[in-house]
């Protein structure tokens, strides 16, 4: 379900599209292979800095953060996302597509964190999976690719090309883990 919370600046643009966003996250969930119900708030920056200083302890406000579900209840509920629309329309406007894309790009990188994923301390493999799946759903540049973290730049900037193969090989191992583990490691992202 998506819950639409007004940001603190007015008028929500969202409310209007949010059967288009139902149906997308409902096809994207699909696609990462979560098989547990998901629950959307959108919101404004003062509610999203709360909650990150709340549950990350960084006083900050932030474009998406995910909360899993406990493994006992993570077949019907994979877990929470919250998203600043505040935050998503500066981002789209800085990249030069809607709101609509941008809210769509921060639910597919929440989603996958749901799965179990983390960016900030795997060797590419997420960024490798966000990359295909924004490409079977037909999505623009996410989050990892724009902060310039790809796995093959960090890949090729500290090790050389030749590892480059290595990581390829590592990577699919992972995700075949990653894809068999019905309840991967779940904490806040």
């Amino acid at each position: 379900m998506i819950t639409v919370d007004p940001p603190s600046t007015g008028s929500n643009p969202m409310a209007a599209d949010r059967p288009g966003l139902t149906r997308f996250l409902r096809r994207a969930r699909e696609r990462v292979g979560l098989e547990g119900e998901v629950d959307v708030l959108l919101t404004s920056d003062v509610e999203i800095k709360r909650l990150n200083r709340t549950f990350r302890k960084k006083n900050k406000a932030t474009d998406v953060l995910s909360f899993p579900a406990p493994e006992e209840i993570f077949a019907e509920h994979a877990g929470d996302l919250a998203i600043s629309l505040e935050t998503a329309a500066r981002q789209a406007e800085s990249f030069g597509h809607s709101l609509n894309d941008e809210v769509r790009i921060l639910l597919l990188h929440g989603l996958l964190h749901l799965a179990g994923m983390d960016h900030e301390a795997d060797a590419g493999e997420m960024a490798e999976r966000e990359a295909e799946l924004r490409q079977a759903l037909k999505l623009r540049n996410g989050l990892i690719e724009r902060a310039g973290t790809t796995a093959d730049a960090l890949t090729k900037r500290s090790m050389g090309k030749s590892a480059s193969t290595k990581k390829t090989a590592v990577t699919k191992t992972a995700k075949r883990k990653v894809a068999n583990k019905p309840a991967a490691k779940r904490s806040v992202r």
